[in-house]
């Protein structure tokens, strides 16, 4: 799969959101901060946020809810038009059953696990996901500087997706930007979230074009990348 960026709001402008999301046209996905203030020390967007969004722009979103519960809410996050939902495991009471109803109501379900949590107790898991996030930074706030620590699990996690033949994509959010992506796609990783990399840039649309093609002149030489 070629390598896609799904820019960040939690660092745009959200008193422009429609104007920033026209901002990134080209960007394979647009990247939705869910937080609630008790999963994570912070609170963002929800669920009204989200269904204004859906009607303002043709990007698909790309949801990441950082709360306490999910099992309750993120349905609810492909109800209102998410194409992808993605809910921490940490959070999740039964994930198995959680991913199922996301992928019954028509959006891709993606499981994310915060820095310090591995991959190997999950690998039972994965074929029911569409996705698995990564994060390279403590969940809770954007501008935070990427983790290389977490470098070796995008290669683990890479490697367990290929052990099994799994067509799961494979997303990191935290820290990425020109200095960091190509580390990461080397790793194994195929979507990057970018947040002030993308918004800080003075032209949001062609910094995601510049990290896509950083992306994948190096997922082209990355040793997990299979000949032809």
């Amino acid at each position: 799969m070629s390598p896609q960026i799904s820019p960040s709001i939690l660092s745009a402008d959200f008193a422009r959101l429609a104007e920033e999301a026209e901002a990134v046209r080209g960007a394979d996905w647009l990247h939705v901060d869910v937080m609630d203030n008790h999963f994570v020390p912070n609170l963002t967007l929800g669920l009204p946020v989200v269904e204004s969004l859906r009607k303002a722009t043709d990007i698909p979103l790309d949801c990441h809810l950082m709360i306490e519960d999910p099992d309750r809410w993120a349905p609810q996050y492909a109800e209102a038009g998410a194409g992808s939902v993605t809910f921490h495991v940490e959070a999740a009471a039964a994930p198995i059953r959680l991913a199922r109803q996301l992928r019954s109501l028509g959006a891709r379900a993606s499981m994310a696990l915060k820095p310090a949590t591995p991959i190997e107790p999950y690998e039972d898991l994965l074929p029911e996901l569409d996705m698995v996030l990564l994060m390279t930074v403590e969940p809770g706030f954007g501008g935070q500087s990427f983790l290389d620590v977490v470098l070796p699990k995008i290669r683990r996690t890479r490697q367990l997706l290929d052990r099994h033949g799994l067509a799961l994509w494979l997303q990191i959010d935290g820290g990425v930007s020109a200095d960091t992506i190509e580390r990461c796609a080397d790793a194994g990783a195929d979507v990057f979230v970018a947040g002030s990399a993308v918004y800080g840039a003075d032209d949001p649309a062609e910094a995601v074009r510049a990290l896509r093609e950083q992306a994948r002149a190096a997922t082209e030489r990355a040793p997990w990348v299979r000949p032809g």
